[in-house]
Order: structure tokens, then sequence, then C-alpha cells
């Protein structure tokens, strides 16, 4: 008999209260399935993109797909990044180019293309965003997530709306990426490495201290070469003879680095999940399955967009005066258009409006393979969408979105939606 263990499909994001029997999902079939006692409570995650740039220029040439691929700077260069197919065979990063190719002689060698990376990381970026406000980059391809409290907004556990989130980075920016879930950050960045690529791994806080034990001090986050190697001359090989020693005589023999240790040995890590400084834009953006040429199916997956947008100012306290509407042809050709507006604005309704005025002149038959949205130039909430003697719309158009927002808050995003939501055939 199967105990009652929370489960998940990370398929289609399928919940069970228990593990199915047969090990498959009965929704999809998948037996892509993740357990665990704490799956539903626990709220920190960190994501890693598996092997990012090798990962890109595949999507980007499917004839590379089964094939070894390095990124790096030529022969005399070194390895920037490289697939899982070429580290089987003995590359890794920093390696120096003739070795690798020495070590894998089949393997194919693309120049680092830095702004396609930027571009990419960015769209990824504003997904995590579109999930929660707490999002802290680490890196192109990394960054934590604090889920707290978005369960009534996304309709399900931390958990579930991980599976959601990293099933639309598959689909929409066509690469895959690891999830790391656990309750600080500590852990869930030691959780995301457990299991790649297409991972998802769990460390809960009853288990903690028993996975962290027979660890090696060197995969503590933050314990480089030399302090490793001094850890080690002092007798302290694994984190479980870390945890055994006095926070006082760690402090001693190691500085501040030493309550640090004796911290995490403890799988104890109190830092919140911090975003970065202050919004300069917030953006949202979505890749289709296939290209799109005409204007209804343009306009159907721009207002998801702005309701994004507008959902983020509203969260953050913010109204933006310029909107920004961007296109990607079927040819990776990047387009911008921008509108300033005579007041500022939170309202997706009036983002749209305006997103609107901008596309409708770039729909000439092109095929589009991307659409997004941007704000940008803020101002206090207090002076958006303000009523005018002559035209009183835009206080309607504010009541109408409040009543929205009210609705999704008490019973979830899906609740209430536009008519526009609806695609004609």
């Amino acid at each position: 008999m199967q105990s009652s263990i929370p489960s998940i499909c990370r398929e289609c994001g399928q919940h069970f209260d228990k593990p199915p029997n047969d090990g498959r999902c009965s929704s999809c079939g998948s037996p892509r399935l993740i357990s665990h006692p704490e799956l539903d409570s626990l709220t920190i995650a960190h994501i890693d993109c598996d092997a990012f740039f090798a990962s890109v220029e595949k999507r980007d040439n499917p004839e590379l797909k089964n094939k070894p691929v390095i990124v790096g700077g030529g022969r005399r260069g070194v390895v920037a990044a490289c697939c899982y197919i070429a580290r089987i065979n003995g590359v890794h990063s920093a390696m120096p180019m003739y070795k690798a190719l020495k070590a894998c002689p089949d393997a194919v060698v693309i120049r680092p293309s830095r702004d396609k990376y930027n571009e990419v990381g960015q769209q990824i970026k504003e997904m995590m965003r579109d999930t929660t406000p707490l999002v802290e980059s680490l890196s192109i391809d990394e960054a934590f997530l604090d889920l707290s409290g978005t369960e009534k907004l996304h309709g399900g556990s931390p958990a579930a709306t991980l599976v959601k989130l990293i099933r639309r980075i598959e689909e929409e920016a066509g690469v895959t990426a690891s999830v790391g879930l656990s309750y600080n950050k500590f852990l869930a960045k030691t959780a995301s490495d457990l299991d790649k690529p297409r991972g998802f791994a769990i460390i809960g806080e009853a288990e903690a201290l028993d996975f962290l034990g027979p660890r090696p001090v060197g995969s503590i986050w933050g314990v480089g070469k030399s302090l490793r190697g001094r850890l080690q001359r002092d007798g302290l090989t694994t984190i479980s003879q870390l945890r055994e020693m006095p926070e006082d005589d760690l402090i001693k023999r190691y500085g501040v680095m030493g309550k640090r240790l004796s911290n995490l040995s403890h799988g104890r890590d109190s830092r919140k999940v911090e975003p970065g400084g202050k919004a300069k834009s917030i953006s949202s953006e979505t890749t289709f399955s296939e290209n799109i040429r005409d204007i209804e199916g343009l306009l159907f997956r721009l207002w998801p967009l702005c309701e994004n947008v507008a959902k983020r100012l509203k969260t953050k306290n913010l109204a933006a005066r310029t909107i920004t509407m961007k296109l990607k042809t079927g040819g990776f050709k990047s387009l911008t258009r921008s509108r300033t507006l005579p007041q500022p604005t939170q309202l997706a309704e009036v983002i749209y409006r305006e997103a609107k005025i901008l596309l409708e002149p770039e729909v000439n038959g092109t095929p589009y393979r991307l659409i997004g949205i941007g704000t940008s130039q803020f101002a206090k909430p207090e002076d958006a969408d303000l009523s005018d003697l002559l035209d009183n719309s835009a206080e309607t158009i504010a009541k109408v979105e409040k009543a929205m927002d009210s609705v999704r808050e008490k019973f979830g995003g899906p609740a209430i939606q536009k008519g526009r939501t609806l695609l004609k055939e």
C-alpha cells in the first residue's frame, strides 16, 4: 500500500495525494513524478538552465541536437560552455580549447554570441518575474525565487507553479532548466545540482542534516579551493565534521567564514531572496510554437502580456509613462516601437490599447515568432490614470480592472477573464 506522500507530475503538473501505484501520471502517462513529504510546503527555489549557451545554439540549429557542442573562442581560446554530450567526453568549462578538442575531436565549436544569450536570459527572467516578484538573479541563466504566498494567485503549491514555469521556459525560450526546492537558499541551490538536466530535486527540513552530513566541505556554497584545502588540512573533510565543532572554535580558526560554516553545516541560512535594485523597466514576452502573421493571433498573445506587466506594476507600486512593443521575425530580426503617454498608467487595458497602435502598422504579412510588451519611465501610482473632464474612460477602465483584480485576489488568476482571451476561429 502506498504511503500518503504528496506527488506531482513534472510533465503536466497533475498533483497526487500519494504516488500512483504504477509510477505513472494518470493524466498524461509520464513516469516523471516527484514525491516528497514536504512537497506542498517548501517555497524557496533555485532555477539553473542546463548547459545554457550550448542549449541556445542547439535550439537555433536543430542539426546540432545530437552532436557535441562547445562554445568557445577558437583553437587557442578556452571553453566558455559545452553541452552534456561534450561533458561525457571529458570537456568542461574553462578547459583550454586544444585539450577540449583532443578529448572530443568530433565537437562542433561555436563562438559565443553574448547578445543572443543575454536576450534569452532576460526572456527567462521575465517569466520568473511573472511567477513571483521575489526573483534574485545570480547570473544570466540562474536565479533564486521565493514563492511564498503565491498559492492563491497561481492556483497551486509552489512546486506546482514551478512545474508550470519550467514547462513555459522550455516551450517559449527553447531551453531546459533544473529546479532545486527547499526551505532556504543554500539548500535550494544545492538541490538544483543534484538532478541535471531537466531535474527537480527537493531537500526538506526533516532530512537536511542527514543529507548534508556525509557531503564534502567543498560542496558548501562559497567554499573555494583555498578554503577547502585549509579545512582538509585541519582534518575537516565532511560537513558532519564541521557540525561537530563549536561555532566559537570555527570563528577563531576561520573568522567570519567560521560562523557561516557553522550555520550552513546545520542547514541554517537566514538570507532572504532579494530582488535587484530599482527596476528601470518591466516587460513580458512570449515565443510562439509556430510563426504568426495575422493581427488577431498577435493581439490574442499580446493581451496576457499586458496583464502580466500591469500586475507587476501594481505589485511594485509603480506606474509607467512609456510603452514599448517588441517583435521578432521568423528570421530572428528584432524590432521595437515605443509611445510615451500623456500621463502614466498601471492599467492593462491602457497598455494593450497603446501596444495595439504600435503593432498594427507592423502586421504586413511578415511571420513573427515572438511578441513582447515593456514599460519604462516610472512614476508614482497616485499620478496615474487620472480622469479627464472631457473623457472619463480612464476612470471607467480603472474601476473595471480594480474589480477584476479583487476577484482574482480572492479566487485566483483564471477566475475572471476578458472576452479577448478567447481566440476567434
